[in-house]
């Protein structure tokens, strides 16, 4: 390759884009193919470095890495200073997008509060993706948290199931998290969707260090590029969720807010995080919760207007997790599985003094514990104290393929959980068709009907008791009818069109200017409002800052794709990696 194709690609096509722009008066893809096919097959070779078969190749491989697909995944190695892009294999729709005017997205120019701007130009794959949609309004989101795969658990497979759902509707979809070991820059996951792990790296519980403004840059480079028109942020102790809200709503984003976890009132972090929570949400412009105790405790912790606050549950994917094909049960011996992380919120410590009053009073029963964490010493202390090697199984972290196969051979699922918002595990358990015994904390008896789940105190004689009547109702549970009964009631596809609602009405929430928001932070209190108040005005100056030293009419704005998405595959096919439950 000559050294001016090289150059083309190291800075991610921009110098072509100056030689040659886009009419203004482009606005059908039949114009596009003009403007796109006059220099023919040779420069789209001198681009991409050669195509055969319709597949792209990287051009410069030292530019940006080697390219290749393993893990289930497109990978596409380290980000560049532009995000470059490049691909290899697959026949994927890619034409040059016409430089942006304005800093707010061409597709948001349209909309209420998007201001004017350059007429709206249509891609190929931008014409294949509205016929999937019909008439309805197509989102372009972007999934924030510090909390995605490889890392596994409730948020990071909420946003990973959700976004597959909202890919087959017709929106696009991208992730925005922090960098996981050597896992840094661009990723592709399953149909299409592409993982920004930007090169920030966490510092606690998987949480990045708190920088308030150091975000800003590459976040509006990624919305500008992607050209976002929505920005959906996760979970409550994310600092990446917090800062993604401020700043989106800096640049006049709407933004959509989802709460995992409940909280507190009176211990010292609780009180901190609250506040942090009162300040960010602010200006939001709706909010979700996973159950309705989840929904007053949001409300109550940051002041948002209940009517602002939606309920959407999470979900399971019950064609990962079936019940076995045969019963295996037999009255000689009852499985107990518990899968859980080993920590105090997760009712550890109530493990410790109900496992051993079990085993006492029923010879047959067995446990099998699986999940780690610093809780689990005493789990291992308290076998070897009562003699129960044999009797209670540790399985260590399981991976997240294993753990429909440690489910199923098991007869009562037991979650000892202090503190829940929802526990997807127990949806998982029951599409299994293992009856539950759980904890009746946070939003727990909202998720199954009673016939399903046996609820007690988080009091170790209690839940000896809830364990003591599971085991005499086991035999009237039938695991298939269950497993049915869990595809009715709990449906990813469902829930995407539920969040869709949500959406629809943040994107016809009023943009308002910086004086009209200043206003809403300064309620939040009399010292600690002005102290906000100062924080956005800061990060509005960074922000017009950005705007005069890169303009966003020089951020190369990437293709979009457009992937065949089959009407009968699961929300989520497979998720690659491993679980750390």
């Amino acid at each position: 390759m000559n050294s001016t194709a090289k150059g083309e690609l190291d800075d991610g096509g921009e110098s072509s884009r100056r030689r040659r722009r886009l009419p203004d008066e482009l606005d059908d893809w039949q114009g596009a193919r003009r403007w796109w096919q006059p220099r023919g097959v040779a420069r789209r070779r001198r681009w991409y470095g050669g195509v055969s078969g319709g597949g792209l190749v990287p051009g410069d491989e030292s530019s940006f890495g080697r390219s290749c697909l393993a893990g289930g995944e497109r990978q596409e190695g380290r980000i560049s200073k532009r995000f470059g892009l490049c691909f290899r294999g697959g026949k994927l729709p890619l034409f040059p997008s016409a430089p942006s005017t304005n800093e707010q997205p061409r597709s948001a120019q349209h909309g209420g509060g998007g201001g004017g701007g350059a007429a709206h130009r249509l891609h190929r794959s931008q014409v294949m993706l509205d016929g999937l949609m019909g008439d309805q309004e197509r989102h372009r989101i972007l999934m924030v948290s510090d909390f995605f795969y490889p890392n596994f658990g409730g948020v990071e497979s909420h946003i990973y199931y959700l976004s597959q759902c909202l890919l087959k509707l017709g929106h696009k979809v991208v992730v925005m998290t922090h960098a996981y070991g050597n896992r840094s820059g661009v990723r592709y996951m399953t149909h299409g969707l592409r993982v920004y792990y930007i090169p920030w790296r966490p510092f606690l519980m998987q949480n990045t260090l708190p920088t308030f403004y150091g975000t800003l840059p590459i976040m509006r480079t990624i919305l500008v590029r992607e050209r976002i028109t929505l920005v959906h942020v996760h979970q409550a102790f994310s600092t990446l969720c917090h800062e993604a809200l401020m700043h989106a709503r800096t640049m006049g984003y709407r933004v959509v807010f989802t709460d995992h976890s409940l909280y507190g009132f009176a211990d010292v972090g609780s009180i901190h995080m609250n506040k942090v929570l009162q300040f960010t949400l602010a200006d939001v412009s709706q909010a979700i919760c996973v159950s309705h105790t989840s929904k007053e405790n949001t409300v109550l912790r940051s002041g948002l207007p209940p009517e602002k606050v939606f309920v959407v549950p999470n979900a399971v994917d019950t064609a990962m997790f079936t019940p076995a094909p045969e019963n295996p049960r037999s009255n000689d011996e009852i499985v107990i599985v518990v899968i859980s992380r080993l920590v105090y919120r997760k009712g550890a410590d109530l493990l410790v003094e109900v496992i051993p009053e079990v085993c006492r009073l029923y010879p047959h029963v067995r446990f099998v514990v699986g999940g780690d964490g610093p809780k689990r010493v005493r789990l291992e202390e308290m076998r070897e104290k009562h003699f129960l090697q044999d009797r209670v199984e540790m399985l260590g972290a399981v991976p997240h393929s294993r753990v429909r196969s440690v489910l199923i051979s098991g007869h009562i699922f037991l979650n000892s959980s202090l503190t829940e918002a929802f526990c997807i595990a127990i949806l998982e358990a029951a599409s299994c068709g293992l009856l539950t015994v759980s904890t009746r904390v946070g939003g727990v008896p909202e998720v199954l009907p009673d016939d399903m789940v046996v609820l007690a105190e988080p009091d170790p004689f209690d839940m000896v008791r809830a364990i003591e009547k599971a085991i005499t109702i086991l035999p009237t549970i039938d695991p298939q009818d269950m497993h049915k009964r869990m595809k009715k009631l709990y449906d990813w596809h469902d829930v995407a069109r539920r969040t869709e609602i949500v959406y629809d009405r943040a994107m016809k929430c009023s943009n308002q200017n910086l004086l009209e928001r200043l206003t809403r932070y300064l309620s939040c209190g009399s010292w600690a409002g002005k102290l906000f108040c100062l924080v956005m005005v800061i990060d509005f100056l960074l922000f017009r800052l950005l705007q005069l030293v890169q303009p966003a009419i020089d951020i190369e704005e990437v293709p979009d794709m457009a992937m065949s998405l089959g009407e009968g595959s699961s929300a989520g096919d497979h998720i690659p990696g491993q679980s750390s439950r």
